[in-house]
């Protein structure tokens, strides 16, 4: 009776752990790229085809239906047979080119640029920096420098949305940066008051920081305005070595010195 029974529990937790792994095991169709595609580009049906996924392994903003994502604007590079994500696309009915990567309540500003202020031609699409703005306070004071935003993302370098492979550093007039309204607002205003420096920074330093700004004073050499002027002592004259003559008188030897 113990056997019978020991090999009847023994089916039916086999039964079980087999009908599961075979449930967890069975992939799902998701959407993928078919071929490589480059950003700006919308998707047409020859763009997109159906590739296995495991069930078992959640992908956020995946795809089912190649209807649902068709004329959607890539945002970004994808490979072939990569799944096709939201965060990938366009929103639903976005136009082709830079307004496409304008998210919902942002805006995009852009500012003219010389060799200095692009970086030297580091600047790419995709990287963070800091606004800062020079200019001459109202009250005649001298001038000053003040950070005005940090942590913005750049959208475009002149006409280009994506940086170059290569990594070669390119000189523009243009720099397009994305800004929330209000932050838009405070960038123009720079860029009438003075002269507007971009500050390149790590993509994963997101601090920050609360920054006074930096007055023409700050780069002076603070001297005490008491300070006691030590005399310099000046050096004794020098004194001619003395000379000193034999002398005879007779048989009697002296010296005289002068």
């Amino acid at each position: 009776m113990a056997l019978v029974v020991s090999i009847i529990l023994t089916f039916i937790l086999y039964t079980r752990i087999k009908q599961q792994y075979a449930m967890t095991a069975r992939p799902i169709k998701i959407v993928a790229a078919s071929r490589p595609l480059e950003p700006g580009k919308p998707l047409a049906i020859e763009d997109l085809t159906l590739t296995d996924w495991p069930a078992n392994i959640p992908l956020s903003g995946a795809v089912n239906k190649p209807e649902n994502v068709l004329g959607r604007i890539v945002l970004y590079p994808v490979a072939a047979q990569e799944p096709i994500r939201e965060p990938l696309l366009a929103a639903p009915g976005a136009s082709v080119g830079l307004t496409a990567k304008i998210p919902d309540g942002m805006r995009a500003v852009a500012i003219q640029t010389n060799e200095v202020n692009n970086v030297s031609g580091f600047l790419f699409p995709g990287c963070r920096v800091d606004a800062l703005v020079t200019f001459h306070p109202e009250n005649g004071k001298e001038s000053l420098t003040a950070t005005v935003l940090q942590n913005v993302e750049v959208l475009s370098t002149g006409e280009k949305l994506e940086p170059d492979p290569s990594g070669k550093p390119q000189n523009v007039k243009q720099v397009t940066v994305l800004l929330a309204p209000d932050d838009a607002e405070k960038l123009v205003l720079a860029s009438n008051q003075g002269t507007v420096q971009f500050v390149l920074r790590n993509g994963s330093d997101q601090v920050q920081a609360q920054r006074r700004p930096v007055e023409l004073k700050d780069l002076k050499i603070n001297v005490p305005q008491n300070a006691p002027v030590v005399a310099k002592k000046a050096a004794p004259p020098k004194v001619a070595s003395s000379y000193e003559v034999e002398t005879y008188d007779g048989t009697k030897k002296g010296v005289v010195k002068f």
